[in-house]
């Protein structure tokens, strides 16, 4: 499905994001992690999150760069962002992170409230979404 310019600009900033999210992760990311608020892990367990938030960051940035986005993907994608704050929040309220890291993963909510009306307006067709 075309997308309109507007969620264009959130696909291409939240891959931006995402791909520099990527290297936090990764394994030898310890110095960002700190930066951010986020803990070490086991190396395994950093190296798949990075994976995992690298490829989407590349799905991101392929679904701005061709104007086009399945359905599925931007549900997804937005269920994974709110959840990943949700999961930060939670984190935080037991104590495990501070609040940096809930203010570090506070864009993630935005894109994905962004997604969602995204979605809330497919079934809206082009010419009622324009001013008249």
């Amino acid at each position: 499905m075309r997308l309109p310019g507007w969620m264009r600009n959130a696909l291409w900033a939240t891959g931006v994001m995402n791909v520099c999210a990527a290297f936090a992760f990764a394994p030898s990311g310890h110095a960002l992690r700190a930066l951010a608020g986020f803990p070490d892990g086991e190396p395994l367990y950093l190296a798949t999150s990075s994976l995992f938030v690298l490829l989407f960051g590349v799905a991101y940035l392929w679904s701005a760069a061709a104007g086009r986005a399945d359905r599925i993907f931007i549900t997804i994608a937005a269920v994974g962002k709110i959840s990943f704050v949700a999961l930060v929040v939670t984190y935080w309220l037991a104590g495990a992170l501070p609040a940096l890291a809930v203010l570090v993963a506070s864009g993630d909510v935005v894109f994905g409230v962004l997604f969602l009306a995204w979605l809330a307006g497919m079934g809206v067709p082009e010419a009622s979404t324009r001013a008249a």
